[in-house]
Order: structure tokens, then sequence, then C-alpha cells
């Protein structure tokens, strides 16, 4: 048998131009973006990728399928060097995982347009390290936690805005009562208070935490550890400083002073609830040198950040 000689006809392809290339680019892009919504990924999970590949491609000033371990190693090791630990961590995830993407579906097809052959920048040796879940809060104790609300229900009396005051003390309460997060008592209805159900009562959490960046998940949490009458008193005496129709479809468990363009009481946001409960723990726990907040978005065995365990009954006969 005789041997011929075989030529690769990638060989002849024409070297793409730059407009060719910045629509590939484009499209790979797109195509990151379906592949993580088919995968389950909440839309804000995905824009947050998106919003870290496009702050690198801007300091890289070119494709990031052509970024070297070097250049991983001056953004990470300089540009980022006093960024926040979360912000290297969830900046290196993206990249592994866009470069994932292009090794599985464009690895050949890159190599034909480009002549790169791509590989991951961020390696072993540069990875960033560290793990958002790593550091260890002590909490304070249940007499120092008791000290905190008692101190703020006493400021109620002769604050100079009563509701707001009122409801950012509620608003607390009912978080480490029930164990909410910030973000979710924010988004609650006056509706989401199911008075008649169980024994205690429940709260329909409809924009719940979901794990894994899987979108907002429903939940019902019962009223336990005093909250319903937290809640009780918070809508009888509070609420109507706020807003006079509490029949209002949407009408917010939480409201602002704000109102929205039709009159009505806007929602209260989270930086408000943070706020308030930073300036009440600065007031009255002097002793306590760490920094209280509330939960966000993360584990939900507390609602205070490192602060009080949620099936601790501390405030309970209040």
């Amino acid at each position: 048998m005789a041997l011929a000689v075989v030529h690769d006809l990638r060989e002849a392809r024409t070297p793409a131009g730059p407009d060719e290339l910045a629509a590939f680019e484009t499209d790979a892009l797109a195509g990151l973006v379906l592949a993580r919504a088919a995968a389950g990924l909440a839309d804000s999970t995905i824009a947050g990728e998106v919003i870290h590949l496009e702050q690198v491609r801007a300091w890289l000033g070119r494709p990031l399928w052509t970024m070297h371990p070097a250049d991983a190693d001056a953004y990470f090791g300089q540009v980022l060097r006093g960024a926040a630990r979360g912000t290297r961590l969830a900046r290196a995830q993206a990249l592994k995982t866009y470069f994932l993407f292009l090794e599985l579906r464009h690895k050949v097809e890159i190599h034909q347009l480009t002549g790169h052959i791509v590989e991951c920048p961020v390696d072993e040796i540069n990875r960033p390290r560290g793990s958002r879940d790593a550091a260890l809060r002590v909490p304070p104790s249940e007499a120092q936690v008791r000290m905190l609300f008692a101190g703020w229900r006493g400021e109620l009396a002769g604050c100079r805005k009563f509701a707001p005051a009122a409801r950012n003390y509620a608003a607390a309460k009912v978080m480490a009562e029930v164990g909410l997060r910030v973000n979710e008592v924010c988004q609650l209805d006056l509706d989401d208070v199911k008075w008649d159900l169980g024994r205690f009562g429940k709260i329909h959490v409809r924009i719940g935490k979901g794990a894994r960046g899987s979108g907002p998940r429903e939940r019902m949490v019962p009223l336990i550890n005093n909250a319903r009458a937290t809640l009780a008193w918070f809508v009888q005496d509070v609420w109507g400083h706020f807003d006079d129709d509490h029949t209002r479809a949407g009408a917010p468990l939480l409201p602002s002073e704000r109102k929205n363009p039709d009159g009505s009481c806007a929602r209260v946001g989270d930086e408000a609830l943070r706020a308030a409960l930073a300036d009440a723990a600065a007031v009255h726990l002097p002793d306590w040198p760490g920094r209280v907040t509330p939960m966000p978005c993360s584990s939900a065995c507390s609602v205070f950040r490192g602060v009080l365990p949620v099936t601790a009954g501390v405030l309970d006969g209040e």
C-alpha cells in the first residue's frame, strides 16, 4: 500500500478579521449565558458572572481566551490585591467557568480562527485561596441579646420618629425570633402573615433564598419564640402610622416613609434595617467588640451574622 501526503484543510483557512473575532466573542458569551440558564442558575447569579467577566475583559483589553497565567498573576496579584476576598474568589470562579465552557464547546473553533490554544489562566499556583464561609464568628451571649432588645425597646418611647424606629425594632426582633434573612423580611407583604395556620401562625416567605444560585424558593415559617406577639403589636399599633389601607393588595409588611407614584407606601430597604441594627448594637452592646449585622443570604442557622441561633428561644416572654 502506497503512502500519500495528507494536507490539513484548516491551514488554508483565511485568518479571522477583527469584526469576525468580535462577533465570535459576543456569541461565545451569549452561549455561556444560555448554558448557565439551562443548568438552572438564577438570572442574578448569571448576571454576576457576566459582570465579573466583563471587568476582567476591560482590564485585559483583548479577548479573554488569549489570557495567559502571567496575565492572571498580574490581575489577581496587583489589580485585585486589595479587593475583598469574596470578590477575588468570585472573579476567579467566573474565569474558570468561562474557560471550561470554551474548552468544551469552542476550543477547536478558536484554534481555527486564531491559532490560539485555549487554556485556563487560573491554575493551582495563582488561584485565590480562602473560603467565604471560613471565618468563625462567636455570637454574643443570650444575656447580651436580651440587653440589646431591652435597651432598643426602651428608646421607642422617646424617639423623634416613632414609626420608623418601631418598624426597625420589630423587623430585627422577627429576624431573631424566626430566622428570616434581611432580604427576605423586606419582601414580605401584610398578606404573607397567616395568623390562623398552625399553633402560632406562620409567615409565607415568598422570596426565600435558594440553594446554589437556583433562585428564590418559598417556605412557611412558624411564628415561634414570641414572633406572633411582636408582629401583632407592630401591625396593630405601628403599621397605621405609615398607611391607612391594610386591605390593599401587595401592601408591604414593613413600609417605608417614602411613597409610590400612586400614593401608597413603598417597601423598606434592607440598608435601613442594617443601619438601625448597627446603631442599636453600638449603643446597647458596648461590651461586644464584634459587628452585629443581619444575615443577608447565606446560612440559615443564624439570623444575625454570627450572633443569634434561631433555635435559641431567648426572646420568649418579652
